[in-house]
């Protein structure tokens, strides 16, 4: 069996949702640049590539966390606003966080090229989105690096794309924060393979 193979399935096996995270130097710009070129190649329907990736570290990551803290704080009742801001303090204290949009523009552009098919596209368009964060996520965690799928949209939007001048038509789908992980998951629940999986 290859290098590469092993590596693959133990990146599947082994990725887990890590929600405390810590800086490290170790991981730096680059080599989340390199994760995302590799990322990058998960497929798309079409190709149509309606993909947009934002890149928030160091001060940028913590704007990014207290935009999300204090959007939550008017809408958390007070006595659960404590623990909010703990788990939120866990993704804060990693390295930074990736931000996964759909560009609109491109899935209208999808649907008048192909009308046939222009209920589909949004459907999708995140199918393609959920492909590109989970290798992003594998890529991740095959670099020893630790990170969760996070969903503070929609209520975030508006002040994110302000805050960093994103195009109106980019749809924030998710949020990925990552640094060195920072505490040891649980076991992981599973059904039974035959459950999922039938063969005839």
């Amino acid at each position: 069996m290859s290098v590469t193979t092993t590596n693959v399935k133990e990146a599947i096996i082994n990725r887990r949702s890590i929600r405390k995270v810590q800086k490290n130097e170790m991981i730096t710009k680059e080599r989340i640049n390199d994760v995302l070129k590799t990322a990058v190649h998960a497929p798309s329907s079409f190709n149509m590539q309606s993909a947009r990736v934002i890149v928030v570290m160091d001060k940028e990551h913590n704007k990014f966390w207290d935009i999300v803290k204090e959007t939550l704080r008017l809408r958390v009742p007070a006595e659960n606003f404590a623990a909010t801001v703990e788990r939120l303090q866990g993704f804060k204290e990693g390295v930074g966080t990736i931000l996964f949009f759909e560009n609109q523009e491109t899935i209208k552009q999808m649907q008048e090229n192909a009308p046939s098919y222009k209920e589909q596209f949004p459907y999708w368009s995140h199918q393609g989105s959920a492909m590109l964060q989970y290798a992003t996520w594998l890529s991740l965690s095959a670099e020893g690096i630790g990170a969760s799928i996070q969903h503070y949209n929609p209520i975030i939007d508006e002040e994110v794309k302000q805050t960093w001048d994103i195009p109106s038509e980019w749809s924030l789908i998710a949020q990925m924060p990552f640094g060195e992980p920072n505490e040891q998951p649980g076991e992981k629940a599973s059904l039974p393979f035959e459950d999922i999986v039938k063969f005839y």
